[in-house]
């Protein structure tokens, strides 16, 4: 289409008459004509497409066009063919430059191909004259000299609109072929433009919208980019420059930031000036000088009092010279050191000599305290107090019989009508003298006080989220037993609980899901029950009013466990065994091995230890052979040793002083705990002697626990206090806790984690932390972490038992309420 618009203008414009041709460009070839200043392309950028045309008429006006007859001059088939012109790129201006000789030499016939019309089109178009314009020209050949080859000596940028007159048309083609303008470091603008073209406009506006703004034509200018946070970090690691690039959020783009930026940027975080250069000390310029002149500014004659001495001053310097003649004026001498001082320091200490040096005294005079002041009057010292402060006729009385010394008061409020009815106080010069004595003869101390903030004194602890794993929910009830669980005891497999209540009962429970797995009746109540800790034999035993029963649950063992551990119950039972404990038997101690029944028998109980009184608690040795039973006896009877493979019992102490409260075997050393009512003492089993008293300063003991590596105890008491005893630093509590409410019934250690629970008759489970470090130099650290509830008081009692795991991080715990509770 456009090749044959140019076709039919070229043909029109061979069949015109020479007088109506006008020359393609003005007749200064090679010559650059300057462009008006007031329409430089930069202002044309930034017209609007809409105001274009109006803004050409009124340049074609100012340069002496008729915009009348211009406006005429374009008729319909010129308009049709700028429309179509219009769409073609710079690009294609550029490459048809050079072709732009060759193309004017040929016809625009058919035979040319149709993107060297299109091009050629551009140039014929940009150097079309008007048909209606007519200009001056002398003759034919002057229209044929401004043939193709005078184009190429045109200098094409340096056309202006005075080139095109009345062409309109032809200038808007001719402004599309120019270059665009890129103002860089070399430009003659004082700004840098910036990349983006959308003005001075936030950006923020944009921040929802898929563009950043508009351009000079209204278009959208759509957003770079971006790279999710996986393509920037790989971005960044790859990138040596990542820690001096800066987001430009105006260009959308990151900016690599120069030394001298990055200078900058130290100096403003720094607190200096910015600039590198500036020096904030500068010498002074004297811009107005500050030597005197020699030469006076003013040439009159000086005034005569200048030089001539002052009558006055004479008169004054005399009556001085009188006064001193007649003895009325002395020499101030200096005070001897003899000479008393007129006034004394009676605050002054009593050790300071004249010996102190000057900054010894400076300090003891700031250090002075100052009287004390006295206390301001209150509402009953007022001339008109309100009627409450009166005294009534009988409290008058009463103060007047009092001894006047006794007398909390010295006054009796009164009541005047007015301020000048009051007359003056009598006691006034005792009061002022006695303030006196006060102040002469009441000592005074300096008192220093530090202000103490209540959380510097708190210790240092570590979250207990830190500390984890330790109990924290209930996970699962054991029910079935109708009265108090007093006792429960863990195998050493973990997998099977035991426990014994008030119903004269022993339970097996499986940890795991709750079932109960058999009940053995012992008709009596049930005191305390322990399995025995070896590996090799599956044997527990159960104190049940005055008898320790020794019993095999045979359906938790197999063949080879079960023949190990009657082997070790019934060797006792043989004539041999018998016949050398025959020899060595004490007569004197109350108990006696004997064989169980044979119903008991067939529920498992193999042995049966009775004793006089009822017994307590039962403990047995690391090794599983020994077994330990504490009595409600008196005396040294009430603590017996037995050995269950010998069928042998034996009374460690003949005297002890106090009830025993509890007993225990220490987990790795032959010595033996024995807590009475007030002090926890250690025995060593081989040397048969008390190593040392622990002293808790508790009035009621009620249960103890050792730590796995031996060194550390615990101690509980009915008094609510729990006491951590380290063996190797004193007898004395290294650390006391006194967080129950109610009495401690019971304490455990944890055998593998770094934990220990105490139980409480106000139905809480109290767990700590309590890590032992190997460094002797460290002390223990103790911190608490959760406070379980779950059992229900009953008769004023809470929860009686409680142990952990020995695999999981449980806890497993026992209440008057007849439950077992497993906390996870």
């Amino acid at each position: 289409m456009v090749g044959q618009n140019k076709g039919k203008k070229r043909g029109a414009a061979s069949r015109e008459t020479p007088e109506e041709k006008a020359p393609l460009f003005p007749k200064s070839k090679g010559i650059d004509v300057p462009s008006d200043p007031e329409y430089s392309s930069d202002d044309e950028e930034e017209v609007e497409e809409g105001d274009f045309d109006e803004m050409l008429k009124e340049m074609a006006n100012d340069q002496g066009i008729d915009s009348d007859d211009a406006g005429d001059s374009i008729n319909e088939e010129d308009v049709e063919e700028g429309d179509d012109e219009s769409d073609i790129h710079s690009s294609d201006i550029e490459g048809a430059s050079s072709e732009d000789g060759d193309d004017e030499s040929e016809d625009g016939d058919s035979s040319e191909e149709s993107d060297n019309e299109e091009d050629s089109s551009l140039v014929r178009v940009a150097s079309r004259s008007t048909d209606d314009q007519h200009t001056a020209v002398d003759s034919q050949d002057e229209i044929e000299g401004n043939s193709e080859e005078e184009l190429e000596e045109v200098n094409m940028d340096k056309l202006t609109i005075r080139d095109f007159v009345g062409d309109i048309q032809g200038w808007k083609e001719y402004r599309k072929t120019l270059p665009q303008i890129d103002a860089g470091y070399a430009s003659d603008s004082s700004t840098e433009d910036p990349a983006n073209t959308i003005g001075n406009v936030p950006i923020e506006w944009y921040e929802d919208y898929p563009h950043i703004g508009y351009d000079i034509d209204g278009k959208r200018i759509l957003k770079p980019a971006t790279a999710d946070e996986l393509d920037k970090f790989l971005a960044n690691m790859d990138d040596p420059d990542v820690f001096r690039t800066a987001r430009d959020e105006v260009n959308q783009q990151d900016v690599k930031l120069s030394e001298e930026e990055i200078d900058i940027i130290r100096r403003i975080q720094g607190g200096n000036i910015p600039d590198a250069d500036y020096n904030p000390y500068e010498e002074t310029v004297e811009w107005f000088t500050s030597k005197t002149m020699q030469t006076p500014l003013s040439g009159a004659p000086l005034a005569k009092r200048g030089f001539i001495p002052s009558k006055w001053e004479h008169k004054r310097v005399m009556k001085i010279v009188r006064a001193i003649r007649q003895g009325r004026i002395t020499r101030s001498s200096a005070p001897s050191k003899d000479a008393k001082p007129r006034f004394y320091d009676v605050w002054e200490k009593a050790e300071q000599n004249e010996e102190d040096s000057a900054q010894q005294k400076r300090l003891a005079r700031r250090a002075r305290m100052p009287a004390p002041r006295l206390a301001l009057p209150s509402h009953d010292e007022s001339y008109h107090p309100p009627a409450e402060y009166l005294p009534s006729e009988a409290e008058r009385q009463s103060w007047l019989d009092e001894d006047p010394d006794h007398r909390k008061k010295n006054y009796l409020p009164q009541d005047f009508g007015s301020l000048r009815s009051v007359p003056g106080y009598e006691r006034f010069v005792q009061e002022r003298f006695q303030r006196c004595l006060d102040l002469y003869l009441a000592p005074r101390m300096l008192k220093r006080t530090t202000q103490l903030n209540a959380e510097e004194l708190m210790p240092k602890l570590p979250d207990p989220r830190d500390l984890r794993p330790f109990p924290s929910v209930e996970s699962l009830v054991y029910l079935g037993h109708t009265g108090r669980v007093r006792s429960i005891s863990v195998d050493p497999t973990g997998l099977w609980l035991l426990s014994g209540s008030d119903d004269g009962t022993v339970r097996l429970w499986e940890i795991v899901s709750g079932r109960c797995a058999k009940i053995w009746d012992l008709k009596e109540t049930v005191h305390m029950v322990a399995w025995c800790p070896s590996a090799d034999v599956c044997v527990f035993a159960a104190a049940a009013g005055s008898r320790t029963v020794i019993v095999i649950p045979s359906e938790l063992c197999d063949e080879h466990k079960r023949l190990l551990s009657e082997e070790l119950v019934r060797a006792g039972f043989n004539s041999a065994a018998q016949a050398e404990e025959g020899e060595e038997e004490d007569d004197s101690l109350p108990v006696s091995w004997d064989m169980p029944t044979s119903a008991e028998q067939a529920t498992g109980i193999h042995v049966s230890v009775t004793m006089h009184k009822t017994v307590k608690s039962v403990m047995w040795h690391r090794r599983g052979d020994y077994l330990a039973t504490l009595t409600s006896e008196e005396g040294g009877s009430s603590v017996l040793i037995h050995q269950v493979s010998k069928h042998k019992s034996q009374r460690p102490f003949r005297k002890l002083k106090g009830a025993v409260q509890s007993i225990m075997f220490h987990p790795t050393k032959p010595w033996f705990l024995v807590a009475t009512q007030r002090y926890v003492r250690i025995y060593n089993l081989m040397q048969q002697a008390l190593i040392k008293t622990l002293q808790p300063g508790v009035k009621w003991i009620s249960s103890i626990d050792v730590h796995p590596q031996g060194d550390n105890v615990i101690v509980g008491s009915y008094d609510k206090k729990l006491s951590w005893f380290d063996l190797d630093l004193s007898v004395k509590p290294y650390r006391s806790i006194r967080y129950h409410r109610q009495a401690i019934r019971q304490v455990q250690y944890s055998r593998k984690f770094p934990l220990f629970a105490t139980t409480s008759d106000d139905g809480t489970i109290q767990v700590y932390h309590g890590m032992v470090y190997q460094d002797l130099n460290q002390n223990p650290l103790i911190v608490p972490l959760k406070i379980l509830r779950g059992h229900e008081i009953r008769n004023s009692l809470g929860v009686l038992d409680c142990l952990f795991h020995p695999i999981q991080p449980w806890l497993i715990s026992s209440g008057a309420d007849g439950t077992i509770r497993l906390w996870t």
